[in-house]
């Protein structure tokens, strides 16, 4: 038996090796790596439109009177502040403030969330929720995560492309916002208007089995064709949310470290009125002064990439941090970096250098995200000349 039979699959695992996609071990999951090459995918979703199969994702049901409280305490931002069909940005932490994951959360209805979780904590993360809100009376935990393809549809022309495909109107949703409706003759669709690229773009959950994820799968390309869609792998979708600066567990956020040195802060709502796991450890490294360390953005300055585990050094030689993610950016043509660096490194502007095979490149600390989507405005209504 080789290695590969061990990894779980998705519906479209067939599928992505009809497009001859190279394929990779991604947290326990035989996934897509790339199709036609990594920086063509990225280009074609910051400029088009790009297809990736996203179902290895955990989806995790909070049900019943009490679910609003089971989120409140399972989570750091504040989900009483939720409208039914809004989603926000989140995370379950451990009593210290580090990260068991970051999620997203959608509220179905008034005793009904979804909570969406990342693939190479799945196991972990269904574990975790059901030990710290199993007992509670009044919530039922289920895991859905096997019983939905997860498509992400993303780029500017992303919203084109699948309003081929449903009657709904998908102008009115808006970033973070989903409905529900008839995509590709599949009922009860869940259109949810987010997704992992820094880009416009939908994430549509429909039914796992191979025939309707196939088949699905196929007629978005199809509608997206006139747009220049092609399917985009894993690598590209990593590229993508580096340029925007958007964190990835393992890398920017772990168990290791919490919600205020990975400059999350802006989603732990420590005054929600209700106690949280982690929000005494927080509240207190926030009385102490906050945190020793935090991730910031650099750009290299000299000739060199600063990758995944590459030491960060002052000018002087010191090691001071290190980079978790870093990488040519495809669409900025830059190599960009996001790293861990004491709080006296962090300014903008400051010069630090990363080690590349044992020398020193020097680098800069810039504002972060490095890629923000350009807005689409209405040029204003002018008077024909006379």
């Amino acid at each position: 038996m080789t290695e590969t039979a061990t990894l779980r699959r998705t519906a479209l695992h067939a599928t992505h090796h009809s497009h001859k996609a190279k394929m990779v071990d991604f947290g326990g999951w035989d996934m897509p790596v790339q199709y036609r090459g990594l920086i063509e995918e990225h280009m074609a979703v910051r400029e088009r439109v790009g297809l990736f199969d996203v179902s290895h994702m955990g989806d995790i049901q909070l049900r019943g009177p009490n679910s609003l409280a089971a989120v409140q305490k399972l989570l750091m931002n504040d989900a009483s502040k939720l409208q039914t069909g809004q989603a926000h940005y989140s995370a379950m932490l451990y009593p210290n403030g580090t990260f068991v994951d970051d999620v997203v959360l959608h509220k179905l209805g008034d005793n009904d969330y979804l909570i969406v979780i990342n693939a190479g904590t799945r196991e972990k993360d269904v574990a975790w929720v059901r030990s710290v809100i199993g007992g509670m009376t009044g919530v039922h935990v289920n895991d859905f995560s096997d019983y939905y393809t997860q498509l992400a549809i993303q780029g500017p022309k992303a919203e084109a492309t699948l309003q081929k495909l449903t009657g709904v109107d998908l102008k009115p949703i808006k970033n973070y916002w989903f409905t529900w409706g008839q995509v590709c003759g599949c009922h009860n669709v869940m259109i949810a208007r987010t997704g992992y690229t820094g880009e416009d773009g939908f994430e549509i959950y429909i039914p796992s089995d191979e025939p309707t994820s196939s088949r699905v799968w196929g007629e978005v390309l199809a509608a997206g064709e006139e747009f220049g869609i092609i399917p985009c792998g894993l690598g590209a979708r990593n590229t993508l949310r580096l340029e925007a600066a958007m964190a990835l567990y393992g890398h920017e956020i772990s168990d290791t470290l919490n919600v205020f040195e990975a400059n999350l802060g802006r989603y732990c709502k420590l005054d929600k009125g209700t106690d949280f796991v982690g929000r005494e450890a927080l509240a207190k490294i926030q009385a102490d002064g906050g945190p020793s360390k935090k991730l910031v953005g650099l750009e290299m300055v000299e000739r060199g990439i600063g990758r995944d585990g590459y030491p960060v050094l002052s000018l002087d030689g010191a090691k001071i941090g290190e980079v978790t993610s870093g990488s040519p950016a495809p669409f900025l043509k830059k190599n960009i970096a996001l790293a861990y660096v004491p709080i006296a490194f962090t300014e903008v502007g400051t010069e630090v250098a990363v080690e590349v095979r044992g020398l020193p490149v020097k680098a800069v600390v810039v504002p972060t995200p490095f890629y923000k989507r350009p807005k689409i405005t209405t040029p204003p209504i002018t008077a024909p000349l006379s």
